[in-house]
């Protein structure tokens, strides 16, 4: 009878495992095999993603978007985030997407598009631009699509935690859309950003960083510190004449730089997604949504796209010099509560940036 009694449960145990794995299949961690098509006015775009977006999942607590670069290779930066997620012991319970703005417009841009797949503009799409295929759509709206199925607790009703992240060009598209996206507050998600190396951020204002703004360490390779103020007549560094709070001062060279403050680059002559909110709303939202600025210790060289047209170089001459002063400015000047994290022995590297112990902590919150 005991016999039989502890068979009948080994049995019940078996099936019972035997069920809930195939209610929670394993991540699917593939790239030609983890893809999925989101449905948007005018077309569809691809996404990578480790468990479907339509198939009720309990197992999820946590969503992590990752945003390509200037490559528009989502299929490698889905093996970073999944990569990361292995190392972050993540992957059973997080939702890795990444979506893919494919674009084919000559030139650079030539992604071979399936059928009715949007055609993204091969640079606008960093800042909310309309699809070059339908100007019914923008890639912010592309990202509030996946951030509403995501955040569906009919899908996923235990996610408690969606993060937003990008590199380079996806750092770029990443701050952006953290102040200009209008579904932050409707998800009934909390959302976090993590914004990693881009090579530029969207200022508010006119004033752009004074060497104070950033670390001597940040400066491009070769750099000689000035002598300080009363050893050679100049500032050595410091903020100097019409200093702001975070190190700024008024950009003296609009004349021959005429684009400083236009978008993406400030505020002025937005359109597309953020062109219908007013500059107070951007920078409320700008302050108040939290945001990390991912930094590469080594990320000071002009490597892999690196801007270095007259508005960007008015934000600083490196990577790690922008995100160092764009994060002082928004903390000191506007109030903002936003973290600057260096992370060690990386330089312009998305990989080395999302698998290091720093980042794993901010991909994945507990």
């Amino acid at each position: 009878m005991r016999r039989t009694i502890f068979f009948a449960f080994l049995g019940f145990v078996f099936s019972t495992a035997v069920f809930s794995n195939a209610l929670h299949a394993a991540p699917c961690i593939t790239p030609s095999t983890c893809t999925e098509w989101v449905k948007l006015t005018g077309g569809r775009s691809l996404i990578y993603r480790t468990y479907s977006l339509e198939t009720k999942n309990p197992a999820i607590t946590r969503v992590l978007v990752m945003v390509h670069g200037a490559g528009r290779d989502a299929d490698n930066y889905f093996r970073t985030a999944t990569a990361a997620a292995f190392l972050a012991g993540a992957l059973d319970d997080t939702l890795v997407i990444a979506p893919r703005m494919a674009a084919n417009a000559g030139g650079g841009c030539q992604d071979k598009l399936d059928t009715d797949e949007i055609n993204w503009n091969c640079n606008s799409w960093r800042s909310g631009g309309v699809a070059q295929s339908t100007d019914k759509t923008t890639s912010y709206d592309f990202i509030d699509e996946i951030l509403r199925k995501a955040a569906n607790k009919s899908v996923f009703p235990n996610v408690r935690a969606i993060v937003v992240a990008g590199h380079s060009a996806g750092g770029q598209f990443v701050n952006r859309y953290e102040m200009s996206n209008q579904v932050h507050d409707k998800l009934g998600v909390p959302v976090t950003y993590v914004v990693s190396n881009p090579s530029s951020y969207a200022y508010p204002d006119s004033n752009r960083p004074a060497e104070s703004s950033y670390s001597v360490s940040a400066r491009a390779p070769g750099y000689v510190p000035a002598p300080a103020a009363g050893e050679g007549g100049t500032t050595g560094g410091r903020a100097g004449r019409g200093a702001q709070p975070g190190g700024l001062r008024p950009f003296g060279d609009g004349r021959n730089c005429t684009t400083y403050d236009q978008w993406p680059y400030g505020f002025k002559n937005r359109s597309g997604y953020s062109g219908s909110q007013s500059d107070d709303q951007m920078k409320q939202q700008l302050v108040s949504r939290p945001t990390t600025y991912l930094l590469g210790e080594l990320d000071v060289l002009p490597l892999g796209g690196f801007d270095g047209s007259c508005p960007a170089m008015a934000q600083g001459p490196t990577r790690l010099a922008r995100g160092e002063a764009y994060a002082k400015y928004v903390n000191e000047a506007l109030g903002a509560h936003h973290n600057a994290v260096l992370v060690p022995l990386c330089g312009h590297n998305a990989r080395c940036m999302f698998t290091a112990e720093p980042a794993l902590a901010l991909i994945f919150p507990k």
